[in-house]
Parts: C-alpha cells; structure tokens; sequence
C-alpha cells in the first residue's frame, strides 16, 4: 500500500493491524482515537512540511455496522481496511475467472471530505496481477 501527497508534504501513518476471526469491533476504532489524540498532542512542534496524521485501522476480519457509525463519525483522521486473509490459488482455474475476495475500504470526512485532511483528493483501488502474482492496495491523494 502506498499513501502519497502532491506538494511534497509528508503525511504520518499511525496503523493497527488485527487478525482476529471474530468481526471488528468500535472499541479498536476508540482505542485508535486515544492513540491518535496521545499522539497528535505529545508532538510539540509541527513541522512545515508535515500535512498531518492518519490513523489506519487493518482488519482480516469484517467491520460492524455499529464500528463503520463510530469511524465515519469521528473528528479524527481514519481509513479503515478489511484485508481478508489470502487465500490459496485454485489450479484448475485460469487466473482471469479465480474470484478473490478483495477486501473494502472506508474512510470518513476528517480524512476524505472536501475540508479533511486530504481536502477530497482520496483515491483507492485495487491493483491484481491476473497472472496470480497477487494484488495490491494502493492509496493515493
């Protein structure tokens, strides 16, 4: 995954990552805004060249509809990743019809909307090598 910003500003990444089998819960997304919030006010100065901190939630497992209400909802920063976990290739198939889940992404206003953090300018995709060398999210503004 890649997050890149046009004008050379940096953006800081602050990611949590959980493998669990049951379904993603708001408390990771609350923990995260603690996290976030500890993060943003320990740092003393801001440097020119910083655009700010985004707080990035990586799940194997499926989100809540009551976990995408608290995210989409905070004043913080988030893009939240559901990245099932890969699954092995199918031999018998060509790569062209093996369907894959892929995955989804949500991100909420403090990150995407016009006067967020990115000012409108989030682009996600999925990027799949149909030779079955895999695939790959990238995030770019």
């Amino acid at each position: 995954m890649s997050l890149k910003r046009v004008g050379g500003k940096r953006i800081r990444i602050l990611a949590q990552c959980k493998a669990e089998k049951k379904k993603f819960s708001p408390n990771y997304v609350r923990e995260m805004e603690g996290v976030w919030h500890m993060h943003t006010q320990s740092r003393s100065t801001t440097l020119v060249s910083e655009l700010g901190t985004v707080a990035l939630l990586l799940s194997e497992s499926k989100f809540t509809t009551a976990t995408l209400t608290r995210a989409l909802g905070s004043s913080v920063p988030l893009l939240l990743m559901h990245l099932p976990p890969p699954t092995s290739p199918v031999p018998d198939l060509c790569a062209e019809n093996a369907l894959r889940e892929v995955g989804s992404a949500f991100w909420n206003t403090a990150l995407g909307g016009a006067h967020g953090l990115l000012c409108g300018e989030l682009d996600v995709r999925w990027e799949h090598d149909l030779a079955g060398g895999g695939g790959t999210w990238l995030v770019v503004s």
